[in-house]
């Protein structure tokens, strides 16, 4: 493992893209009741590899989920499932540079 040193004074930005689509099946599921399907993501802004940077990332998903904590550990950093209403997803992004703190945000009106 390549060692960091931190630089003072300076800093790396490296935008990121997050936030949810979701497709209406048209129909309820009488299994379930779900009427679309959803995904959550955080992506780059660019064209920059998310792994140089971001190690794994982390959504936590409503309490009615079964495994409502989901780690991705590689790109693409998404979560796809089926729901019926709304809800916020909690993420957090884990750093290759262990110097680095996780980053913690809510994601509001993500589609269950």
């Amino acid at each position: 493992m390549e060692v960091v040193e931190r630089m003072k004074g300076k800093r790396i930005i490296k935008p990121i893209v997050y936030g949810n689509t979701a497709t209406p099946f048209g129909y309820k599921r009488e299994s379930d009741q779900h009427t679309h399907q959803w995904t959550v993501f955080l992506k780059m802004f660019n064209d920059d590899n998310p792994s140089d940077f971001i190690r794994k990332v982390q959504f936590k998903l409503h309490d009615s989920y079964a495994v409502n904590t989901r780690v991705c550990d590689k790109p693409p950093y998404e979560v796809t499932e089926t729901g019926w209403g709304e809800f916020e997803v909690q993420m957090r992004i884990y750093f290759v540079d262990v110097n680095e703190k996780p980053v913690s945000f809510v994601l509001f009106w993500a589609h269950i």
